[in-house]
Formats: C-alpha cells, structure tokens, sequence
C-alpha cells in the first residue's frame, strides 16, 4: 500500500508550492491545513482547491493543526535585529519563522520546505539564515539549502530563489536537481490576442523612456526593460507589477510596449492555463509576482520524494531530470 504524506501549506499565496508537489506525489498527498492571511489570494486559493485557508498563522496554536508529515511555507523575510542575539528560538522572535519553529517543535514533521528570496542567504552578513540553519538542527534536522534559477527549470524567466530543506532525523544527503523541463522562449507563454487595455499609455512610456536615460546618464542601468517573442526569458516578475509594468514590457509593432496579461502573468511562472484567476487584475499581478516557479517546485518535490521513498542518489537526479512528469502542461 503506499504511503500518504500529509501537507500543511503556510503563508500559502495562491497555491504555487501546492501545485508542485501535488503535480509530483499525486494520490500519494493530503492537504490537511494551509493558512493565508491576504483575503484575495485565499478567494482564488479555495477557487482552485476548494480549501479556504485558516488567516494569520500567527494567531493558531500549533497543537489546533492537524498532525502532518511535510511543511511547505514560501514565508516572508522580516530582518533580523543584530542586537540581542539569543539561544534557540530567542533569535527568530518577532519574525514569522518564529512561528514555523514552534509549529516544527510541536508537530516534528519529515521534511520542511522554505523558499525565500535569493539574499536571504547574506541577509545580516548571513546571521539571517545562519539562525534558522542553527534552530532547524537544535530540533534535530539536517539542513540542505541551495539557490536556483527558474530559467533553468523550463520558463523564460530569469529567477533566482533560495530554497531550504530540513530532513528530520536523516543522515543521508540530499540533492538538489540541477535542471529539468523543456526549454522556452518568452513567446511561448504569450497570448495571441490582447486587449488594448494591456497596451500602456503615450504619457507612461514617455515617463519609462526619460526615466532609463537618466538612469544611463548615472551610469546604471534602472529602468524598463523590454521583450519580445524571441526572447530567452524576462526579469524577475515582482508583486509591483501591477503599478506600471516596467521590468517586464513587451513590444509590438507600430506602437506601445504592452504589459503582461494576467494569464501570462500565471504562465511566466509556470501556472497551467486550468487555474482559475478570480480576482482583479492587479490582485492577479500581486498574486502571481509573489508565487513561485512551478517548474522549480516541481523538480524539488520530485528529489524529496525520492529520497522519502528510499531511493539512492544517482537515481534521483536522473528522477528528477527526465520524469515526464515535470512538464507541467501550459497551455
């Protein structure tokens, strides 16, 4: 009979790191809790799972959360004060890993998997991840951390994020995947048919143009970028997104560059065009600028569950590599 693992989903956006690993442990995962505190990403969580997450994770005990056996949490850096250090848990409160450390002390889950921005490894001269790195192993984890680009995992998008994971009483190593998916161009995850209403004004794009000169007569270079069908990927997409479009534009002949639509928004990322988008477009453009790469999870799901399942390590990189069933299905 096989296993089921048991999920718990924290500061869980709009579902990205669910889809990744259910992609992978299929009927295998159960989705016992997930908590979100921002209203429209858990309107558009429960369209998608018909689960309504729980609100501030701050606010729940962990004795009132189900037993599980993996922790997935995309959770948010809060900087950490250089004064006052502590032993054990003194050194995180205040931040919202503190809560995700007494929910990993009470429950002693298998895995726990943290994604974070890319400097979160060098955040406070690197004591940032040095203190979750030391309260993960005073609870008895062997901890794994590497930073990937999602480029490199099949969408056309250049982001870097740091990914940790935890094994619990488990001495033998982890590999993290190095690449896996098919390789895209940015047209690929564009639509064929856009409304003019994505296309931005005379007034903006004069703003964008003045504003990149000044920044090259400072000699750097801020400003807008711009891409198109060719290109090999974007920026990072950001949850700023929304405001004026600027680090990802995309050309078109005869006029204006235009902004991504929500539903590229989603593809850049590696959301399958069955998820539903049920919120305003610049909620849809908060939601996904601060979701994860699929792709990425994706792999990742596919190396833990290899090593869950007891496989050696040869096997689960090539696993993790050539599964078919990391091609997670765009369009």
């Amino acid at each position: 009979m096989e296993k089921i693992y048991r999920f718990i989903d924290l500061f869980a956006g709009v579902g990205g790191i669910r889809i990744g690993f259910e992609s992978i442990f299929q009927q295998q995962a159960q989705f016992v809790f997930a908590s979100e505190i921002d209203k429209f990403a858990r309107k558009a969580y429960e369209a998608n799972f018909s689960d309504l997450p729980a609100g501030d994770i701050t606010q729940i005990a962990p004795q009132n959360i189900q037993p599980f056996d993996i922790l997935l949490a995309g959770f948010p850096c809060q900087p950490f004060s250089q004064a006052g250090l502590k032993k054990g848990f003194d050194d995180t409160r205040g931040t919202l890993f503190f809560n995700i450390a007494m929910i990993v002390e009470y429950h002693k889950p298998q895995v726990v998997f943290l994604e974070n921005v890319k400097g979160f490894k060098n955040h406070d001269s690197g004591n940032t991840f040095k203190t979750v790195k030391r309260v993960m192993e005073q609870l008895g984890y062997s901890v794994y951390s590497q930073v990937l680009n999602a480029r490199n995992f099949g969408v056309p998008q250049n982001r870097e994020r740091i990914y940790i994971i935890c094994f619990f009483n488990q001495t033998n190593p982890f590999i993290f995947p190095n690449n896996a998916g098919q390789v895209k161009k940015v047209g690929d995850i564009l639509e064929s048919n856009v409304l003019d209403k994505y296309t931005i004004s005379d007034r903006l794009w004069a703003g964008h143009q003045r504003r990149k000169q000044e920044h090259k007569r400072k000699g750097n270079g801020f400003g807008y970028s711009l891409f198109n069908h060719d290109s090999d990927y974007t920026s990072t997409i950001s949850a700023r997104y929304y405001k004026d479009g600027s680090e990802i534009l995309i050309e078109q002949k005869g006029q204006n560059p235009r902004k991504l639509t929500p539903r590229e928004a989603a593809r850049l990322q590696g959301f399958p065009d069955n998820f539903q988008i049920v919120v305003s477009d610049v909620q849809a453009y908060k939601q996904f600028g601060n979701s994860v790469a699929i792709p990425v999870i994706a792999a990742l799901a596919q190396s833990i569950f290899n090593y869950l399942e007891g496989r050696d390590s040869d096997m689960q990189e090539t696993a993790c590599l050539n599964d078919s069933s990391l091609q997670l299905s765009l369009f």
